[in-house]
Formats: structure tokens, sequence, C-alpha cells
């Protein structure tokens, strides 16, 4: 019984851990708004899942509503002028091999 019952603890536990660091964040951003409908704080839960709040909470912090659009013509001359440049601010992605 009490070999059961840790072993359920353990595999809960590695469960938990893989939900909260390998699942994709839209993932994670569905759980955490899963958990919230069922009331669970949120704040806790996108801490423990390393999610930051979605638009379905409604929180109304990414200013996604109050933002104007760009006019295109801005977008394509800032382009012209920053493709030169994108060279220095690409990202490396270092790989390791084990063999």
């Amino acid at each position: 019984m009490w070999q059961q019952l840790i072993v359920f603890l353990i595999v809960g536990g590695a469960a938990l851990h893989f939900c909260t660091k390998y699942l994709p964040l839209a993932w994670r951003q569905q759980i955490v708004h899963f958990l919230a409908r069922r009331g669970f704080d949120q704040a806790k839960m996108a801490k423990l899942f390393k999610t930051g709040p979605s638009c379905g909470s409604g929180c109304g912090s990414c200013g996604s509503c109050d933002t104007p659009a760009k006019p295109a013509a801005s977008d394509s001359a800032s382009a012209s002028s920053s493709s030169s440049s994108s060279n220095s601010s690409k990202r490396v992605i270092m790989l390791r091999v084990q063999r």
C-alpha cells in the first residue's frame, strides 16, 4: 500500500515537472487557463508553468487592443534600412554533439 502511494507521488511529481518545463508554451498557457477556470489562482499557476498572462485572462497587460496599426509604408522603409544591420543581430544556436 505505502509503496504504491510513494510511486504515485513520484510519478505525479515527474509528470508535473515535465508539464512545466518541456511542453510548448501554447499548451502550458492552455493548461493555466483551464486551471484558472476551475478555481485555481491564475498568477500562481502562470508562475508554476513559467508563462505570462495570456489574452484569455483579460488582464490587459499585453496592450494588443490599445495599439493602433502601423502604416504599411513605414514598415517597408524600416525593413529595407534594417536589413543591412540584421546580420549582426542574428541569434547563434550552439549545438553539442555527443558521441
